[in-house]
């Protein structure tokens, strides 16, 4: 339960400061289960907010969320995640910018 909470708060550290989401092992040899992206286009003085839901069979090893315009938007775990079949994130913009994310999920 410990070790647990202790990779929740550092999941939370790593994702408020940095726009990219790099959770688990992440080499090449792992097969992709989802993939999926998230947009939305800016709204003047709005932040943007975008839950990504999965749910599937296999066991995730690792969740990569990629900012593809490299702005200081966050991603978080919510629930699940890795060593869970299932995963929650919350992507949110920057106030005034567009929330573009590539989410890949592997197991």
């Amino acid at each position: 339960m410990k070790i647990q909470v202790l990779v929740f708060v550092v999941c939370l550290f790593v994702a408020a400061t940095c726009d990219h989401l790099i959770l688990g092992n992440t080499n090449n040899n792992q097969n992709m289960i989802h993939h999926t992206t998230a947009h939305y286009t800016a709204i003047p003085f709005i932040k943007r907010v975008k839950n990504v839901f999965y749910s599937g069979h296999s066991v995730i090893n690792s969740i990569m969320a990629y900012d593809n315009k490299h702005t200081n938007a966050t991603a978080a775990v919510t629930a699940g995640g890795i060593g869970y079949t299932y995963v929650n994130l919350r992507l949110k913009s920057e106030r005034g910018k567009e929330l573009d994310y590539d989410i890949g999920i592997y197991a």
